[in-house]
C-alpha cells in the first residue's frame, strides 16, 4: 500500500503537488517497521536493548541522531518520551566533541523571546517556554537534584526607527494573535519604564511581558542528556564520516529521478583508526553549522546544477561574537535583553554591574569561520559606539571577557529545516535555525519526534519549514533575526 500511494502521488500533474505527496509518504515505511518492533517488545519476546561494546556505538539502531548538541538530544528525548511502549526504539546520539568546546549550544548568548514574525516561531517559542517553566516534569531524573536552568524572566525590548515602527507593530499584532504577551511603548513611555535609555531616533518599542529572558544553555543540554540516557539512549562520541546507501532509479513528471536510502552509519572513534557500522532505519541530521556536510555525504546536493539532485542543504556555519562587559552605574535589575535599532544587543549577566552582548556582522564583513578566534576590534568599532548612543553609562565600560560560537546559518530564508529530505527517503533534519534554535529545541525536538513516530507534525504544524521550499524556491522569511 505505502508503495501504491507513492505511484499515485507521482501521476499528480503538479509536480511540486506529487513531491509533496512523495515527501509526507517517505516515514511511513518506517513507521510500519517500528509497529512490529513494538510488536516484537511485548513480554515473552526475544528482544533485547542495546547489546554494545563499551566505547562504540551499537552495530543496530532504529534512530541514528548525528549532533549531540541540544537538538539532538531534544529529538532523542522526545522519541522516548512520546514511544507507545517502553524500549521499543533504539537510539543513539553520535558526537563528535566529548568536550562541547565549540559546541553552538554552550556558546550562545542563551535568549528565549516570542517576538517573531512568523506564526510558526512564535508557537515554538511559546511551547518552548511552557516547558522551561515546568522542565522538572518533563526532566527530572529520579534520586538527582531538581534542575535549575536559571531562567531569568526579563523580556525582550525591540526599538524601531520611523521607517521600521509599522514593520513592528505589524509583528506585535502578529505575536498577539498567536497567544504571546507583548506590550507597545512610545518613547515617553520608553524614557519612563527604563530613564538609562536614549531614545533618541526611536518611534516605538516591543516588550514581552512574559516567557521571555534568558537561561543557561549548558544546564538544558545536560538536563536533556541525562534523561534521554536514564531513558534508555546510547550515547557515542565519534564523528560520521560516512554512510553506506542504497538507490533506484524511478521515472518521475520531472524525469528520471535517483531515491536513496542510508543503510549504514559509519562511525570513526576519536583518536583511533577504528570505526563501527551501524545499520539504522533513519537518520536525524543535527549537525547544526555542519549539517550541509553531512547531508552531501549522504548524496544531498551533489547531483548536476538546476536540478533536485543538485539541490544543497543551505546550512553553513558563521561565526558570531558574544561579548562580555562591566559597567558599575549600568542599567539595574530590570535590565532586559534590549534589542537596538542597529541590531545591537545586550542583556544584563549576574548581579555585579556585568552585561553581555553583541551584533550580527554586515554581510560583506562576515568573518573567517576557520577558527573561534575573537576580533576584539569588532567590538570596539561596530558594538560599542552603538551601546554607548543608546545606553550613555556605557561610555565608560570596560570589556571583561569575549569568545565566538556558529549560527547554523540558513542562507536561503535564515528559518529552520524540518523534515524530511525528498531524496534521501530515510534523512530528517532539524538544523538551520540561524541563532534561534537553542531557544526552540524543546518543541522542534517534539514536532520532528511527532513525525518520526506518526508520520505527521501534531503539537504545531511545521510543513512550512520543509526541505521542499529548496525546491519551489519559496522563502519563508522571518523579520526578526537578531
Amino acid at each position: 500500500p505505502v508503495e501504491c500511494s507513492f505511484l499515485v502521488g507521482w501521476g499528480d500533474p503538479s509536480p511540486l503537488r506529487a513531491l509533496e505527496v512523495r515527501t509526507r509518504t517517505l516515514i511511513s515505511k518506517e513507521v510500519v517497521k517500528f509497529r512490529k518492533k513494538l510488536k516484537d517488545s511485548l513480554p515473552g519476546s526475544d528482544w533485547n536493548p542495546f547489546g554494545t561494546t563499551k566505547g562504540l556505538p551499537p552495530e543496530r539502531a532504529d534512530v541514528v541522531i548525528v549532533g549531540g548538541g541540544v537538538m539532538g538530544w531534544s529529538v532523542a528525548y522526545w522519541l522516548k518520551a512520546l514511544e507507545p511502549q517502553r524500549d521499543a526504539l533504539r537510539v543513539v546520539v553520535i558526537e563528535k566533541d566529548p568536550t562541547y568546546s565549540q559546541a553552538s549550544t554552550v556558546l550562545s548568548a542563551g535568549g528565549i523571546r516570542q517576538q517573531f514574525s512568523l506564526p510558526e516561531n512564535i508557537q515554538m517559542s511559546l511551547y518552548s517556554a511552557f516547558f522551561l517553566r515546568t522542565i522538572n516534569e518533563h526532566l527530572g531524573v529520579v534520586n538527582e537534584p531538581p534542575i535549575d536552568i536559571q531562567f531569568n524572566h526579563s523580556g525582550y525590548l525591540f526599538l524601531a526607527l520611523e521607517d521600521r515602527a509599522a514593520e513592528l507593530e505589524e509583528n506585535v499584532r502578529i505575536q498577539r494573535t498567536e497567544g504571546a504577551e507583548v506590550s507597545l511603548l512610545s518613547p515617553a513611555q520608553l524614557k519612563k519604564k527604563y530613564p538609562w535609555i536614549n531614545t533618541d531616533g526611536v518611534a516605538v518599542a516591543s516588550y514581552g511581558l512574559e516567557n521571555e529572558g534568558w537561561f543557561d544553555p549548558w544546564s538544558l543540554l545536560n538536563a536533556f542528556r541525562r534523561k534521554a540516557m536514564s531513558m534508555g539512549v546510547c550515547q557515542c562520541f565519534g564523528e560520521v564520516v560516512s554512510f553506506t546507501i542504497s538507490s533506484r532509479e524511478i521515472m518521475t513528471p520531472e524525469g528520471e529521478l535517483t531515491f536513496s536510502r542510508i543503510n549504514y552509519v559509519r562511525v570513526q572513534m576519536p583518536n583511533s583508526v577504528e570505526y563501527q557500522p551501524v545499520e539504522c532505519s533513519l537518520v536525524v541530521n543535527a549537525a547544526g553549522p555542519w549539517s550541509q556536510k553531512l547531508a552531501e555525504m549522504a548524496g544531498i546536493g551533489i547531483g548536476p546544477p538546476n536540478t533536485q539532485e543538485g539541490i544543497k542543504l543551505p546550512v553553513e556555519p558563521r561565526k558570531r561574537y558574544i561579548f562580555v562587559w562591566h559597567c558599575p552605574d549600568g542599567p539595574g535589575l530590570d535590565c532586559p535583553m534590549l534589542v537596538d535599532t542597529t541590531g545591537a544587543y545586550f542583556r544584563r549577566e549576574g548581579v555585579g554591574g556585568n552585561y553581555l552582548g553583541s551584533l550580527s556582522p554586515a554581510e560583506e564583513e562576515e568573518p573567517d569561520i576557520q577558527d573561534l578566534e575573537v576580533d576584539h576590534n569588532f567590538f570596539q568599532e561596530k558594538i560599542w559606539p552603538y551601546l554607548a548612543h543608546r545606553v550613555p553609562v556605557f561610555e565608560s565600560l570596560k570589556v571583561k571577557s569575549a569568545w565566538a560560537g556558529y549560527y547554523d546559518y540558513n542562507t536561503f530564508d535564515q528559518n529552520a529545516v524540518l523534515g524530511p529530505h525528498p531524496l534521501v527517503e530515510n534523512m530528517l533534519f532539524i538544523t538551520g535555525f540561524s541563532g534561534h534554535g537553542l531557544q526552540q529545541s524543546p518543541a522542534a525536538g517534539k514536532v520532528l519526534a511527532e513525525l518520526i513516530l506518526n508520520g505527521k507534525f501534531s503539537t504545531t504544524h511545521m510543513e512550512k519549514f520543509s526541505f521542499n521550499r529548496f525546491v519551489s524556491g519559496e522563502q519563508v522569511l522571518e523579520r526578526n533575526i537578531v
